[in-house]
């Protein structure tokens, strides 16, 4: 969406809400159960002018460890200074991109820098709760329903071959 910002470019408001939905991009693996809101205000003061938002975005996945269903709302701040064209160089805003967002005839779109901030910075695994303790690697019960009774001894595989071989046995003395 489009923000006509040129009532605050002539001076005549200080401040504009901003209050709107887009349709994000869904990380792989996530299932994004609505748009993306954002909400927050644009701020003009003595010509330094700064987006101040709030994204969030309900959202729907599985657990990493247990594979059990994960439903939240993920919530991430964009804070961008805004900035006119031609005010800063392509390498700074290279360097900077996640700092500004530049004004194009006095109107400001930051649908884009919004769909990049939400699939940067989602979570890269989705846990239930953060002491999940998962499946048990031999059976695949989950864990959460209590013990499985499988063996938590594990042999390591360089000794493997020896675990058939009886030393006490008194054949193998003589």
């Amino acid at each position: 969406m489009k923000m006509d910002l040129k009532p605050m470019l002539r001076g005549e408001v200080t401040r504009i809400g901003v209050d709107y939905l887009i349709e994000p991009e869904a990380p792989a693996g996530i299932t994004l159960d609505g748009e993306a809101r954002i909400l927050g205000c644009i701020t003009n003061q003595g010509g330094y002018m700064r987006l101040e938002a709030e994204v969030t975005v309900p959202y729907t996945g599985s657990c990493a460890r247990c594979l059990d269903p994960v439903s939240d709302v993920f919530t991430i701040p964009f804070d961008r200074t805004v900035v006119t064209e031609g005010t800063l160089t392509e390498e700074q805003l290279e360097d900077d991109v996640d700092e500004y967002v530049v004004l194009d005839d006095g109107m400001l779109d930051v649908d884009d820098a919004v769909r990049e901030a939400l699939i940067l910075c989602f979570p890269m695994r989705l846990l239930c709760r953060e002491d999940c303790p998962g499946l048990c690697p031999v059976c695949g019960k989950s864990l959460k329903e209590g013990p499985c009774g499988c063996s938590t001894k594990e042999i390591d595989p360089r000794w493997a071959a020896l675990a058939g071989i009886n030393f006490d046995s008194e054949d193998d003395a003589k």
